[in-house]
């Protein structure tokens, strides 16, 4: 589980009188192609700063995963379009995918109701469709009922508002949820088989951002499993992308943080440990799938073996920090200059 968008509402306040300004684009080429992808960025917080968008812009990445920030209480008039636009010039076919939980919910978020009430760790929230606080740790982020309509209809509706400022696409987060016990255990109650309610949702999120873009691009971050449980995912992701294969880091720490990274995976579940995982990422790859990789590391060591170990398979491999919130210190080691302008 990655988090998103804690302790920046102040910084959002301040930087809003300065929304981007874009300066008129030459025409673009069209996208490329996911299976074309070579290196990527994932980033979330401090994409209010002017200054942190253009150093995304004149990155060298083939694809970039940011933060939506339109869909923020506190960045509710943020120049999403512009934000795109200048992603998009920075480099010749790159991508770039809107971020979307669609097993959590954010208090952070535009869809967060004032009267909502958070859960806790022995109640449910109201609504009652928020039913604990996430469980690794990370602030103001709630595990949902996934299959729940008026959850759905709330994150279909940010779909729309996503897709309309130029995204290629989304990154779906927590689709893992169908493995959440709490989550399971209230669609099970339904009569609902909880991987299947996750990958229906999925497809309901796909269809919707097509109505805006045709060519959106669909790609599911973890649960490595659910190609197992429902196989219609493998007809509903363009690609996969899973975290910590390696290393991971603790929920919160800050970009300076030692526990941001470095940890070695140590799953309670042999099926989560590197070799199993890897064993089942290679069915996505067969099953013609782009897999994009991210690890959480500080020691370059460490980030070195990472790359090579992802690369080594065909994979898409990024060494980062949990913070995500700016471009890493550990790119990849053959990762090219940027296009000069």
């Amino acid at each position: 589980m990655t988090g998103s968008g804690t302790g920046f509402a102040a910084a959002l306040h301040f930087f809003l009188g300065a929304l981007l300004t874009t300066p008129q684009a030459p025409e673009r080429d069209g996208p490329m192609a996911l299976q074309d992808v070579r290196s990527w960025m994932y980033q979330f917080q401090g994409l209010e700063s002017k200054s942190a968008v253009e150093a995304l812009a004149g990155s060298p990445y083939d694809l970039l995963v940011v933060e939506p920030m339109g869909t923020y209480q506190a960045a509710k008039d943020f120049d999403m379009k512009g934000m795109v636009s200048r992603l998009h010039a920075g480099k010749r076919g790159r991508l770039v995918l809107a971020y979307l939980d669609i097993g959590q919910a954010d208090s952070n978020r535009t869809y967060w109701k004032k009267g909502w009430k958070p859960p806790g760790q022995k109640q449910r929230g109201d609504p009652d469709f928020l039913l604990k606080p996430d469980p690794d740790g990370w602030k103001d982020t709630y595990v949902v009922r996934p299959s729940d309509p008026r959850w759905q209809d709330l994150v279909l509706a940010d779909v729309a508002k996503i897709m309309t400022a130029g995204f290629d696409g989304l990154y779906l987060d927590w689709v893992e949820a169908y493995q959440d016990t709490t989550a399971a255990t209230e669609m099970k109650a339904q009569g609902l088989v909880p991987a299947r309610a996750v990958v229906d949702f999925i497809s309901r999120v796909r269809q919707e951002a097509r109505k805006a873009e045709p060519t959106a691009r669909t790609v599911a971050q973890n649960a490595p499993y659910l190609i197992d449980e429902d196989e219609r995912l493998a007809g509903l992701v363009d690609a996969v992308a899973f975290e910590s294969t390696w290393f991971r880091g603790k929920a919160e720490a800050g970009w300076g943080d030692p526990e941001g990274g470095d940890r070695p995976n140590a799953p309670a579940e042999a099926r989560y440990s590197t070799e199993a995982r890897l064993r089942q990422y290679a069915r996505y790859k067969a099953a013609g799938k782009p897999v994009l990789t991210v690890d959480y590391c500080l020691k370059a060591d460490n980030a070195k073996m990472v790359y090579q170990e992802s690369r080594s398979r065909g994979w898409v491999p990024l060494v980062s920090r949990v913070a995500l919130d700016r471009l890493t210190e550990t790119p990849p080691p053959d990762l090219p200059q940027a296009e000069k302008k």
